[in-house]
């Protein structure tokens, strides 16, 4: 009955069932494409773009393309794509999120629908989650998508920008996610359409799709200028900090990682640095570095959270175990462990661009991915990026031990246990994995392995340049091989002579990770394709997702019945406490995700409207128009600020006459009587006649070319200054948003007014420099356009708050000191480069 049942109600089953008869289909034509010799073969990509060029749909030609890679896969790679990996690639060509377990052949099924869409000429990107990857498929992977006639590009960091256009320029790229972003970025902030490498966002797969749409989705792409700022009040701050005691002078919060000084600890912060009252508006800064330095003390762990290599604080990522090289944490907090660690205390730097990678995947025409795990964020896939997660079936059966979890009353009793296991297997001959949640943990039991004189090796962010290696031999007999996270995310392990007699690969896990598809990866490592394999986790009840929820009750029970370290106990009932907790956990993160994702859209909007509007800048022969709307635009809200009174005897024409002689033309062209008596339609008419005029004798001075470069000039700059400005007024307004809720406010409500009125004011601010700049500049010699970010970094992840160094310039021409700056920073001449 409950089969029955779950085939009636299971979508999954459901879905499967729909894909089967195209699989059929595809299989009809492999005697036909058999008999086909290679030259034939290969012309049917120029039939099949053909076919597409008239006026076929990708869908129409899917099957036969399809049934077309695969003989051709057949003879280049000498492996044919299996039914299921035929599923998975309808699957992904429909936009969809095919699961496929570990050794199922994901990077062989992701060519069949590369191959098909790339037939539309768009370019088809296959993003992966670390260059490593990248380089081995795209290198893998070329021989057969060149045999059908197809280019292959690789886009990775430290190219070129003519290698990256060659890249992009290929039917199909591989690259990392990061490097595809920031090339988004960067393509935004050219000066010229000719160094943009990207074509337009088509078609991406995503390899491992739950690490870099869910894992990473809170993290942004950032590129940005460094800013210099005082390192003294990190190091006070962090000299204060550590002579604090926990409980008595500050609180924490371990489920939250929230932390706070109590009474005794502001008593003690005023009276070490002097101060009658900590919370003083004018101590804003001081109460900022103090609790940054509070956290980097109480909740930022080296060796688990960051390490430090070459005397620089290196993130570990939480998920994978990776090392986060470029990417610091925001809001000083990077400073104030820098100064926890005795370092260098780097410069905080100023956003120039950013974009997070929700956002920018949600850019493409059509997205799709495929990883092992993904089920249990089908639900957040679906709500955010409009995708469906599929469950492949695996080619054979899934034979695998996967054991009830063992749970150790202490932390000492467990790793005692598990070393035990690994060393009895280990000396029958059979591979064990370790997975680890931490660095700091794959160190312990290392250290414990080498006391027992068990050869091994250990996998972590700190020796992660080894990882092809050490995975790919960690199937090998008596192998044993600690991995945190990462576990060679990516790369099969693939099992030695005599392995599977003993029983294949054995994975162990020390702890139970806050998500559950990271528990499931690690399970998967063992039992592909068929293999035998076991998987068993140690927990206890002092592992931090036991602490955080709530393992109190068992540990008295267990203490009640007096239980030692060495004895387990296999409990349900704790097996469906943590994946409880797992649950909350991931629903709690799922909703973080979902709030960043909704600030974010608030800069989105806005980024598309610059981005759209600095793309037509470049892309335009003849600016002249728009320059002109621009100016008329800013006269249109000066006419109406300055005739506002209904008695027009009260309208305030000195002040339009002033402006207008300051920003607009001169007096030999427009004088304070010739706006008298004058309705405000006739004003603007008026005053935009005079403006056009003077364009034009502009124009002539300089000739036809030159005024529209300057044009071109003028607009970028101008855009260019405003918009990182703006970028980083509204990276602040985020940061002091929340305090919105005290007073009974929607915190997202109000950054989206105020972040809306915000963007008004810059385009209002951005048509008023265009217009000053274009009419009243005097055009230099050198006429170049610049960029306004020099020495821009491109890191993963939140940089803190910087200043832009003003832009040289060279002096010619002699300019007023009432007259605006000629290096663009908007400020008059007396208060910038004239002082």
């Amino acid at each position: 009955m409950r089969g029955i049942l779950k085939k009636i109600f299971d979508g999954n089953e459901r879905q499967l069932k729909e894909l089967r008869p195209t699989v059929d289909q595809i299989e009809t034509f492999e005697k036909d494409f058999e008999s086909l010799s290679d030259v034939d073969l290969k012309n049917k990509t120029t039939e099949l773009k053909q076919r597409v060029e008239n006026g076929e749909t990708l869908d129409d030609v899917m099957v036969e393309a399809y049934a077309v890679v695969r003989e051709a896969s057949k003879r280049v790679l000498n492996m044919r794509p299996f039914p299921v990996q035929l599923m998975g690639a309808i699957v992904l060509h429909g936009g969809n999120i095919a699961e496929m377990k570990t050794g199922e052949g994901k990077t062989l099924a992701s060519t069949l629908p590369a191959y098909l869409n790339a037939l539309s000429g768009s370019g088809v990107h296959i993003i992966t989650v670390n260059e490593y990857l990248a380089d081995r498929d795209a290198k893998d992977m070329s021989e057969l998508f060149e045999f059908l006639g197809m280019t292959v590009g690789l886009n990775v960091s430290g190219l070129t920008k003519e290698e990256k256009r060659k890249a992009y320029e290929a039917d199909i790229t591989y690259g990392t996610n990061n490097e595809f972003g920031f090339d988004y970025l960067r393509d935004n902030m050219v000066l010229y359409k000719e160094q943009m490498v990207q074509r337009p966002l088509n078609f991406a797969i995503i390899d491992e799709v739950d690490s870099i749409l869910i894992d990473e989705a809170r993290t942004p792409l950032i590129i940005s200028g460094s800013a210099r700022k005082s390192a003294s009040l990190y190091q006070q701050a962090n000299s204060f900090v550590r002579g604090l005691k926990r409980e008595q002078d500050f609180s924490y919060d371990e489920k939250t990682k929230g932390v706070q000084l109590t009474e005794e600890g502001i008593t003690k912060a005023e009276s070490f640095f002097n101060i009658d009252n900590l919370f003083d508006l004018k101590h804003v800064t001081l109460t900022h570095h103090i609790n940054q330095a509070l956290k980097a003390h109480a909740s930022m762990h080296r060796d688990t959270d960051y390490v430090i290599e070459e005397e620089q604080v290196v993130i570990v990522d939480q998920f994978t175990g990776r090392l986060m090289k470029g990417r610091r944490y925001s809001d000083g907090l990077h400073q104030a462990i820098e100064a926890k660690e005795g370092l260098q205390i780097q410069n905080e730097s100023m956003t120039l661009a950013s974009i997070t990678f929700q956002n920018f995947f949600r850019m493409y025409n059509k997205l799709s991915g495929m990883t092992g795990t993904a089920k249990t964020e089908e639900e957040e896939f679906r709500n955010i990026y409009n995708m469906d997660v599929v469950a492949i079936p695996t080619n054979k059966p899934i034979i695998r031990d996967d054991r009830p979890d063992l749970i150790f009353k202490t932390m000492d009793g467990k790793f005692k246990a598990v070393i035990e296991d690994i060393k009895s297997r280990h000396e029958a001959g059979q591979p064990v994995l370790v997975g680890t949640v931490a660095v700091e943990t794959s160190e312990v039991i290392s250290a414990l392995l080498k006391k027992r004189g068990v050869p091994h090796n250990v996998l972590n962010a700190k020796n992660h340049y080894r990882e092809a290696d050490i995975i790919e031999n960690a199937g090998e007999p008596k192998a044993v091989t600690i991995a945190t996270n990462m576990a060679g995310r990516g790369t099969d392990i693939k099992l030695g002579n005599g392995v599977k007699a003993l029983g294949g690969l054995a994975v162990i896990g020390t702890e139970r990770h806050e998500s559950r598809r990271i528990d499931n990866q690690l399970r998967g490592r063992s039992g592909r394709q068929g293999d035998p394999g076991v998987t068993q986790f140690y927990l206890s009840m002092e592992d931090d997702l036991m602490r955080r929820f709530g393992s109190d009750n068992m540990k008295a029970v267990m203490d009640r019945f007096k239980m030692d370290d060495a004895q387990p106990i296999e409990s349900k009932m704790v097996s469906k406490a943590v994946e409880s907790a797992q649950k909350r956990v991931e629903g709690n993160n799922f909703d973080a995700r979902k709030n960043v994702l909704s600030y974010d859209d608030v800069l989105r909007e806005q980024r598309e409207i610059i981005y759209q509007q600095r793309y037509d800048v470049i892309d335009s022969e003849n600016l002249k128009d728009i320059v002109l709307n621009m100016i008329e635009t800013v006269v249109e809200n000066q006419v109406e600020l300055h005739t506002q009174e209904e008695d027009n005897a009260k309208w305030e024409l000195d002040g339009l006459t002033e402006y207008i002689h300051a920003n607009l033309v001169e007096s030999e062209y427009l004088t304070r009587s010739d706006l008298s008596d004058q309705s405000p339609e006739e004003l603007i008419s008026l005053i935009m006649a005079k403006v056009k005029e003077k364009y034009d004798v502009k124009e002539q001075d300089m000739g036809e070319e030159r005024m529209r470069e300057f044009e071109k000039v003028i607009l970028l700059r101008v855009v260019d200054t405003k918009w990182m400005d703006h970028i980083d007024q509204m990276d602040q307004l985020r940061q002091g948003i929340h305090l919105r809720a005290y007073a009974q406010n929607n915190p997202l409500n109000e950054y989206r007014m105020e972040g809306f009125n915000m963007f008004e004011s810059m385009v209002q601010s951005i048509n008023e420099d265009v217009a000053r700049y274009v009419m009243k500049a005097q055009v230099r010699e050198n006429l170049q356009r610049q960029e306004v970010a020099k020495n821009a970094t491109a890191v993963s992840g939140d940089d803190g708050k910087k200043t832009k160094k003003k832009q040289p310039f060279v002096k010619s021409d002699t300019i007023g000191r009432n007259d605006p700056c000629p290096c663009g920073s908007g400020k008059k001449y007396k208060h910038c480069h004239g002082k």
